[in-house]
């Protein structure tokens, strides 16, 4: 896959603040790209550096082959882009605002009111946008942000003011966009959803990339324990079951499940012992760490001292 997105130790400064610590990565054809980290740690920046509305101080930033600083961006016309806080004119309608953005962009208004739909707006598309709710206008802004079927798609926490249905419906789209060679590039503190569908992710902590991989490689670097959780049969009233190390500390759930906290390198040689000959094992539940569980290792590892 070819990078659509290139950006190579890029630093901002605001006056006295280094919003952005020479941040590197590349991003892909069809990648969908979860960017996570608290409020201030250069997501936002980033976004809007690729989008050339700010420029970097130093580094590199190419987007579809442009630099989008330059006075010509015309790779513009390809991007889609949702802010954290969409604004649009409270006068118009919705299908006013679409059709304006459509043709900012050179693109058919027909094709766009129909995204109208998509995002569960066309029953009020004709209403004037000051009457509607701010999940209605992130709606909005999400139309706009798909008209002419992105190469590249910046989405700033896209869902906030989303009911679960149409969450659901909004990542069928951008997971189609993906499949048909579209870069998402997602930031959000909605980790539980990114976790279940972004490929990839990067960790920001104040202005620095702190972790960039797949969630598996993630969890291999973090080196994080695994949650075992196995249902026996005959657990002993007190105590723990034959198979289990002296040495290994467990808890009870029920009074007949063990939940054991396995690093790595332990993980197998205890599920051996658990489903060897002669155990009463009923049911067994491996549990990996999560997003939250990474993104909380990895932060507390970018603020030790080194």
């Amino acid at each position: 896959m070819s990078a659509t997105v290139h950006i190579a130790d890029v630093v901002k400064h605001y006056g006295k603040v280094e919003a952005v610590k020479g941040v590197s990565f590349d991003l892909a054809e069809g990648e969908m790209v979860a960017l996570i980290g608290h409020n201030g740690a250069g997501k936002t920046t980033l976004m809007k550096m690729m989008l050339g509305l700010i420029r970097p101080t130093r580094g590199t930033i190419a987007v579809l082959g442009e630099n989008p600083g330059a006075g010509e961006f015309s790779a513009r016309r390809q991007l889609g882009y949702l802010p954290e806080n969409v604004a649009f004119d409270a006068a118009l309608t919705g299908r006013e605002t679409q059709a304006f953005c459509a043709r900012l962009k050179g693109e058919p208004v027909k094709h766009a009111l129909a995204l109208l739909d998509v995002v569960g707006l066309g029953e009020a598309a004709k209403r004037r946008v000051n009457t509607y709710s701010k999940g209605m206008r992130q709606r909005l802004g999400l139309a706009q942000a798909l008209i002419g079927r992105p190469r590249v798609l910046l989405l700033d926490e896209p869902t906030t003011g989303l009911d679960p249905e149409l969450r659901q419906t909004f990542y069928e789209v951008i997971q189609r966009l993906a499949a048909d060679g579209t870069t998402v590039l997602l930031s959000s503190h909605a980790l539980t959803e990114l976790e279940e569908r972004a490929g990839r992710v990067i960790i920001m902590n104040r202005g620095l990339k702190v972790a960039d991989g797949t969630l598996d490689e993630l969890r291999r670097l973090a080196r994080l324990p695994t949650r075992i959780r196995i249902k026996v049969a005959d657990l002993p009233p007190s105590g723990a079951p034959a198979w289990l190390p002296a040495t290994t500390s467990y808890r009870r759930i029920n009074g007949h499940i063990v939940e054991i906290d396995a690093a790595p390198d332990e993980k197998i040689d205890l599920l051996r012992r658990a489903t060897a000959d002669g155990n009463s094992v009923q049911d067994l539940e491996l549990i990996p760490p999560n997003l939250d569980e990474l993104y909380a290792h990895f932060l507390r590892h970018a603020e030790r001292p080194q």
